[in-house]
């Protein structure tokens, strides 16, 4: 199969991954392929056959392994985690092919290697979404259904996921060798990370630098958008500055700083008020990983501490940069800064989405309660907007997100064999500017998830 592959990352030396085919499945079949994201790789779908899909065909030239990290998950050090699930199948003009769900590992802990039918719709819609949104995160390229039954609470339909990424290392892939001294596997992981992402960089420490922008702009684009990764592990965090793992992931309805949805998250450590800060300690472990590449260990505890405590005012930037459009300022100051937090607190209980939508309308005064205090903010507002506010804020403000409650509807359907919602709901939230009438919806109050689940 003429699948242009060209495996760095196989070519890193042994020890840091394991070379393993995936494990093929009873009866595959295709649930969809993203036509478009094949165009952008330069792939001929013809060869994106279903048992390729599946793992039950292995294509010329790929090279697949499972990839070795550690992490700290929930603040707590787990010295090995790795691929429980997923099969990287090589690499196609820079990014990575990786089958998710496609079998135990040796780093699967006891687990089958699986994943269930959900958290496939869901990653492929939530993914699609973030990309339409402008958003970098992992792609999509394909999900198939197995013909087999996986063992959660209850039998459930397996299914897998091709996912497209800028690579798939992590916080954690750094933090695995130097935490077993490792700086055989340290360097090499580093020059490869720099080459293949931060081309520009000079050593580790323009290596780390560059991490902190990338990790700032990409947390200012979730806070502008309600979304809550919900499980910010630093094996979840992706030195290319991608979204990745989107597992008990949602996107807020009602506005709360301190919105969690995620069932394991009994502290809140990774609510939505929460995430900055998080990826200030997430940097803060990949600094000490690189600590050890550095000739003056004292020297560099020093600057690298600079370096990450430099984060907060990088993510400023990025965050004025971000709510500034939302609200129409075309040049938005560190003044403004007061008057967005003060519209984000009179926003408090009502819908994100909907109100930042109806803003440039001037309908958002429907949306909030106070309504004398949106008076006096609007006053405020419109001294400062830009003469074409409305078409900044129209392209800052989407109409249409992933709602939870109708991303289980497409789950829920596709537990019955039923994937016309799924197509639906993709083709509206890889349109996120278009105003639709289901999807543009806030959920009713039984409707509304309180609550979602990691797919493991």
């Amino acid at each position: 199969m003429p699948i242009p592959f060209d495996n760095s990352f196989s070519r890193l030396p042994d020890g840091m991954f394991t070379r393993q085919n995936p494990v093929p499945v009873a009866a595959p079949k295709l649930i969809t392929i993203n036509e478009k994201l094949c165009d952008t790789l330069g792939l001929d779908i013809s060869d994106l056959t279903v048992e390729v899909l599946s793992g039950n065909a292995v294509p010329t030239g790929a090279a697949p392994l499972a990839q070795l990290y550690a992490g700290h998950q929930f603040g707590n050090w787990n010295p090995q985690l790795g691929d429980g699930r997923a099969i990287l199948l090589g690499e196609v003009a820079g990014f990575d092919i990786q089958l998710k769900g496609s079998g135990r590992t040796p780093f699967s802990r006891g687990g089958d290697g699986r994943s269930w039918l959900g958290p496939v719709l869901r990653e492929y819609i939530v993914s699609e979404a973030m990309h339409a949104l402008s958003v970098p995160t992992t792609r999509a390229l394909a999900a198939v259904t197995t013909g087999e039954d996986v063992l959660r609470e209850t039998a459930l339909p397996s299914a897998i996921l091709t996912r497209v990424a800028s690579s798939h290392i992590r916080v954690g892939t750094f933090q695995v060798y130097a935490a077993r001294g490792q700086t055989n596997l340290l360097k090499p992981l580093t020059d490869h990370t720099i080459a293949r992402h931060y081309p520009d960089a000079n050593g580790p420490e323009d290596l780390l630098k560059s991490v902190i922008k990338a990790q700032a702009s990409l947390i200012a684009k979730w806070m502008g958008l309600g979304f809550i990764h919900g499980v910010m592990n630093t094996d979840n965090c992706a030195v290319s500055g991608e979204t990745i793992d989107y597992g008990p992931c949602a996107f807020m309805d009602e506005y709360d700083p301190g919105k969690v949805f995620s069932s394991i998250d009994q502290t809140g450590r990774y609510a939505y008020g929460n995430q900055p800060r998080i990826a200030i300690w997430n940097l803060a472990q990949l600094a000490t990983s690189l600590i050890p590449l550095m000739p003056d260990e004292a020297a560099a505890i020093e600057t690298f501490t600079h370096a990450v405590n430099g984060f907060s005012e990088v993510y400023q930037t990025q965050w004025l940069q971000v709510f500034g459009a939302k609200f129409g300022l075309a040049n938005p100051t560190l003044d403004d800064a007061e008057l967005i937090q003060d519209f984000l607190d009179l926003m408090v209980g009502s819908d994100f989405t909907q109100t930042f939508a109806a803003l440039h309308t001037n309908a958002a005064r429907d949306h909030i309660t106070d309504a004398a205090a949106f008076d006096t903010w609007a006053s405020k507002w419109q001294a400062r907007r830009a003469e074409n506010y409305a078409d900044i804020m129209s392209k800052a403000n989407p109409q249409v997100i992933p709602r939870n409650h109708l991303v289980e509807e497409v789950i829920q359907a596709g537990l019955n064999g039923n994937y016309a919602p799924f197509h639906d709901m993709l083709a509206a939230v890889t349109n996120p500017n278009e105003r639709h009438e289901k999807y543009s919806r806030a959920p009713r109050r039984e409707e509304a998830i309180s609550q979602t689940f990691c797919g493991t």
